[in-house]
C-alpha cells in the first residue's frame, strides 16, 4: 500500500478513491438507481415510498466543499475536497450535509470511488472543454487502473448482475408503469352469547366471511399515484343482519353490492394522488374515497381498515373519521416533519343528479385535522369534522339518527348493505330500536348535520408496547320537521377508547391489541327533542382483543374477540360477544 500512499500524494484527482465513499456508496448508489427506475416504471406509492423517496444513505453532487458541514477548512484533506469539487466534479456527499470521511473503507471502496472518477476523467478528456485534466493525473490514474484491475472487473461484474436482473424484470413485469397488489381475507364469524339491540337473543351461528381487494397501483412520475382497487365480500355489516346496532360491525364487512351471497366484483377504490412542491400533495378521490385516505388517523398498528390491526369499525379509528366518504378531493401539507396540515372534502352521493344529492347538496363530510409529531414517538391529532346527512357508522342507533331512520327493514337498523337473511337473529318480535315517536317516521330522510371535534393520540413507549387512543364528540342538529311531526333540535354524541399495541409480541411481525371504550352515544338533547329522541340509556363498553401471527411473510392470521357489554347501550340487554379468527393473505 506505500505504492497507493504515493499515487494519491500525487495528484489529488486520484484521492477521490479514498475519500468520495466512506462505505459502498457509490457501488450502493449505482443499485439504488436501478431500485428507483424500476419503482419509477413499475409505479411508486406515494403514501409510503413518494415522501420518502431519497434514501438517508444515498450521495448526492456536490457544488461546493462548504456544503458539508464535517468538513471544516483546518482538516488536512480540505483542500484535496476542495480541488476535487472545483475541477472535477467529482465528490459526492450525504443528503443531511455531511461527508463523513473518518470511516474506513475496504478494498473494493476504494475501487468504486476510483471507477466513479474514471468515468468523470473520461467526460472531461471526450469533451476537451478544459485542461483540468493533466498528463500526470492521467499517467497516476492508469498506475492505478493497473493495480485494482481485479477489484474494478468485480465491481464492474456486480453492476452487470443487477442490470441483467434489471433487464429481465422489465421484460416480465405486469406493466412500465402499474403494480399489481392484493389482499384476501378469509374469516369465520360466530355470535356466542347475547342479545341484539331489542332485547332479542342472537342465535349462535357461524358464518364464513371473506373480502377480495385487487390493487392497480399506478405512477406515470414516480412520485404520483393512480390507485383503482376491484373489491368483493359476502359479509354484510352485522348491524343489518344480526345484532340490529353499529356497534360492534366488523371493519372487513358489508356492504356485500349485491343479493344471494354476495361476492360481486365492484370497483371500489379510484384515487389519484400527486405532489405539489416538495410538501404538498393533492388527493382526488372518484369513488369509495375516506378520510384514511390522507389523513393520519393516529393509531399505528390497528388502522389497516381491516387488512390487519383492530377488527371492527370502532376499533380501527376514531368513529368521527367515517363521516368523511365519497367522491372529492383533499390537500395535506407537510410544514416541517414536526407539523402536518389535512384538509378534505367527499361527497355522499356526487353522481346523483336528484334533488337533494350530488356534489355539494347531497351528503358530504369536510374535515380538517393538524397532525402534531413533537418527537418520533408521540403523534397527536386535533380533528374537525363537518358533515350533513353522513353518519358515524358506530355506536347505538340514536347515534346515527338519519341511517336508522331511513332503513324500513323491522329486522335491521344501520344498515351496510342488502340484507343477505336473518344470519345469526332470531325473527322480530315487534321490539323497536328506536323511540316510539320516531318509529312512524321510518324510511324517511330526516336532514341532519353535525360538527365534531376529536383529540387522538399515540405514543411508544418502548418498541414493543404502544399505548394511544381518542375521545370524539358530535353536535348533531335536526333541519327540519317533516311537515310538523318532529321538533328541530340538537343532541350530543360522544365516544373515546384506549388503545394498547404490542408490535413482536411473541414473533417478529406479530401484533397483540387491546382497544377499550364507549362506542358513539347520545348524552344529551336538547329541551325539544326531549321527549322524542331522548338520551341513551347506558354505557355500553366495547372490549376487543386480539393476536395478529405471521404464519409467512403472505399469511397472517388473527383470532379475536369483541365483548358489548351493553348492546345498544342498553343495559336490558344482554352483552353480545363476537369472535373470528381473520387469515389474511398479501401478494
Amino acid at each position: 500500500m506505500k505504492r497507493v500512499w504515493k499515487f494519491l500524494l500525487a495528484s489529488p484527482v486520484v484521492f477521490v478513491g479514498t475519500i468520495l465513499v466512506a462505505n459502498d456508496a457509490v457501488f450502493a448508489q449505482k443499485i439504488q438507481n436501478v431500485s428507483e427506475i424500476t419503482d419509477k416504471q413499475l409505479g411508486a406509492n406515494p403514501e409510503k415510498k413518494v415522501e420518502n423517496s431519497t434514501q438517508s444513505n444515498s450521495m448526492s453532487q456536490l457544488n461546493s466543499v462548504s456544503q458539508l458541514s464535517d468538513v471544516q477548512p483546518t482538516d488536512w484533506a480540505f483542500q484535496a475536497l476542495q480541488s476535487l469539487v472545483e475541477r472535477y466534479g467529482c465528490i459526492a456527499g450525504y443528503p443531511n450535509g455531511t461527508y463523513r470521511g473518518n470511516r474506513a473503507m475496504t478494498r473494493y471502496e476504494f475501487a468504486a470511488g476510483l471507477n466513479a472518477c474514471l468515468n468523470r476523467v473520461n467526460e472531461l478528456i471526450a469533451t476537451a472543454t478544459s485542461d483540468v485534466v493533466t498528463k500526470q493525473d492521467v499517467a497516476t490514474l492508469q498506475k492505478l487502473q493497473e493495480q485494482f484491475r481485479g477489484e474494478l472487473t468485480a465491481l464492474r461484474g456486480r453492476v452487470d448482475v443487477v442490470e441483467a436482473h434489471n433487464a429481465e424484470i422489465e421484460a416480465h413485469q405486469f406493466s412500465t408503469t402499474t403494480k399489481l397488489n392484493g389482499v384476501a381475507i378469509f374469516a369465520p364469524v360466530s355470535i356466542f352469547a347475547g342479545d341484539n339491540a331489542r332485547g332479542q337473543r342472537l342465535n349462535r351461528n357461524t358464518i364464513f366471511a371473506d373480502r377480495i381487494r385487487l390493487n392497480f397501483d399506478t405512477s406515470f412520475t414516480g412520485k404520483d399515484q393512480l390507485r383503482t382497487r376491484l373489491q368483493a365480500t359476502n359479509l354484510d355489516a352485522l348491524s343489518g343482519t344480526s345484532t340490529s346496532t353499529p356497534e360492534g360491525d366488523l371493519r372487513f364487512g358489508g356492504p356485500t353490492y349485491s343479493t344471494g351471497g354476495g361476492n360481486s366484483v365492484v370497483l371500489d377504490a379510484l384515487l389519484y394522488s400527486f405532489p405539489i412542491g416538495k410538501n404538498t400533495t393533492v388527493v382526488l378521490e372518484a369513488n369509495a374515497g375516506a378520510a384514511d385516505d390522507f389523513t393520519n388517523t393516529v393509531n399505528p398498528f390497528l388502522d389497516n381498515d381491516g387488512d390487519s390491526g383492530a377488527l371492527s369499525n370502532f376499533g380501527t379509528r376514531n368513529p368521527i373519521y367515517y363521516p368523511v366518504a365519497g367522491s372529492g378531493a383533499a390537500i395535506r401539507h407537510q410544514f416541517n416533519k414536526n407539523l402536518e396540515l389535512t384538509l378534505g372534502y367527499l361527497a355522499n352521493t356526487p353522481s346523483d343528479p336528484s334533488l337533494g344529492s350530488g356534489l355539494f347538496s347531497g351528503g358530504y363530510g369536510a374535515i380538517g385535522q393538524l397532525t402534531i409529531k413533537p418527537s418520533d414517538r408521540f403523534t397527536l391529532g386535533l380533528t374537525y369534522v363537518n358533515a350533513y346527512n353522513s353518519d358515524l357508522t358506530a355506536g347505538s342507533n340514536r347515534a346515527n339518527l338519519h341511517s336508522a331512520l331511513l332503513s324500513i327493514n323491522d329486522n335491521s337498523s344501520v344498515s351496510g348493505g342488502p340484507s343477505q337473511g336473518n344470519v345469526g337473529v332470531t325473527q322480530p318480535t315487534g321490539n323497536s330500536v328506536l323511540p316510539p315517536a320516531l318509529e312512524a317516521l321510518r324510511g324517511t330522510s330526516l336532514p341532519v348535520v353535525s360538527n365534531s371535534y376529536g383529540i387522538e393520540a399515540s405514543f411508544q413507549i418502548n418498541p414493543r408496547f404502544l399505548i394511544g387512543g381518542w375521545v370524539g364528540y358530535t353536535n348533531e342538529r335536526t333541519l327540519s320537521t317533516l311537515g310538523g311531526a318532529i321538533p328541530r333540535g340538537d343532541f350530543d354524541v360522544w365516544n373515546y377508547a384506549v388503545t394498547l399495541a404490542f408490535p413482536d409480541l411473541g414473533k417478529k411481525g406479530s401484533v397483540g391489541g387491546i382497544i377499550v371504550g364507549m362506542e358513539p352515544r347520545v348524552t344529551g338533547v336538547s329541551n325539544s327533542l326531549r321527549g322524542v329522541i331522548g338520551k341513551d340509556p347506558d354505557i355500553s363498553l366495547h372490549i376487543e382483543g386480539l393476536y395478529q401471527y405471521p404464519l409467512t411473510d403472505n399469511i397472517t392470521i388473527t383470532p379475536g374477540i369483541i365483548w358489548l357489554t351493553a348492546p345498544d347501550s342498553n343495559s336490558n340487554n344482554s352483552g353480545a360477544v363476537i369472535g373470528t379468527v381473520r387469515t389474511t393473505f398479501t401478494f
